[in-house]
């Protein structure tokens, strides 16, 4: 396989470069700087530096533009995953060969900034990874190859998001050297007119709305478990949801929480400043 350069900078990113840098030479890694009041690693950047990579910075269009135009790398591809920041056809361009994304759903299904979440909080039964050529439209280009993926009746973002990252790798092992080679011959997507989107998620989100009903709910937590949670208040104790189900008609959940359309019991949660733990351990520990 002949030298990408990769752009990305979450944690997927971080993850996909790992695996990428096993089988394919990364001849540069594009990504956004440390922020100046972060704490701890940064995970594009942590990852580059541990397999010894070259880093480029950039924090916003106009600065990767800038960058692009002079002329930092020879690789005819590149590879995005989990980036941030849009791209410029111009910086499309710039590479004879496109620039292969790697997106976490079905497209034309769930385009946009979080399909993976959207997956779990929407209730689909499967999912997948469809590698695609950015255009200049938001996931719009055309597709190198898709494979779906059922989702777990219990997945949460974090284990959907792992068992996608590794469907992605295969499939960039399978196909990227193809289509670097000309054997492969890119598509539109199907049935634009059925596109779905998704948007960023934001701290509002995280409110758990009992005039929805408890399947929502309960799916919405385990959507939202990482980002941006699932909160509610129990008694005078404003709590972190982490695990729960759709109690059944005979149930008596030591945790109730009455919905529009059923009682979601709460299995496992987080006090505030404290510990996750158990229903029983907080109906023990807390006047409700």
């Amino acid at each position: 396989m002949e030298p990408v350069v990769f752009f990305g900078t979450g944690p997927v990113a971080a993850r996909s470069l790992e695996l990428l840098s096993q089988w394919c030479p990364v001849e540069a890694v594009i990504t956004k700087p440390r922020p100046p009041h972060h704490k701890g690693d940064f995970p594009v950047l942590t990852m580059a530096s541990k397999l010894g990579l070259r880093v480029m910075e950039v924090t916003d269009k106009q600065s990767l533009n800038a960058l692009m135009a002079q002329r930092p790398a020879v690789s005819r591809l590149a590879v995005l995953v989990d980036f941030g920041i849009i791209v410029s056809q111009e910086v499309i361009d710039y590479f004879p060969l496109g620039i292969v994304n790697s997106h976490f759903s079905l497209l034309p299904q769930l385009r946009g900034a979080d399909p993976i979440s959207f997956a779990i909080l929407e209730g689909h039964a499967k999912t997948g990874v469809s590698l695609m050529l950015i255009d200049a439209g938001m996931d719009t280009g055309k597709l190198l190859t898709y494979r779906t993926h059922h989702i777990a009746p219990d997945a949460t973002t974090p284990s959907l998001t792992e068992e996608l990252i590794t469907l992605s790798d295969q499939l960039l092992q399978e196909y990227l050297p193809a289509y670097a080679a000309g054997s492969l011959d890119p598509k539109n997507q199907p049935h634009p007119d059925r596109a779905t989107y998704t948007r960023k998620l934001t701290k509002a989100d995280s409110i758990l709305d009992t005039s929805k009903s408890a399947t929502e709910l309960e799916r919405q937590i385990r959507a939202f478990l990482d980002w941006p949670r699932s909160r509610t208040r129990l008694g005078q104790t404003d709590v972190v949801v982490t695990a729960a189900h759709v109690a059944t008609p005979d149930e008596k959940p030591l945790l109730p929480l009455q919905t529009a359309d059923g009682i979601l019991a709460i299995d496992q949660l987080i006090p505030a400043g404290r510990k996750q733990m158990s229903a029983a351990e907080f109906v023990r520990g807390y006047s409700l």
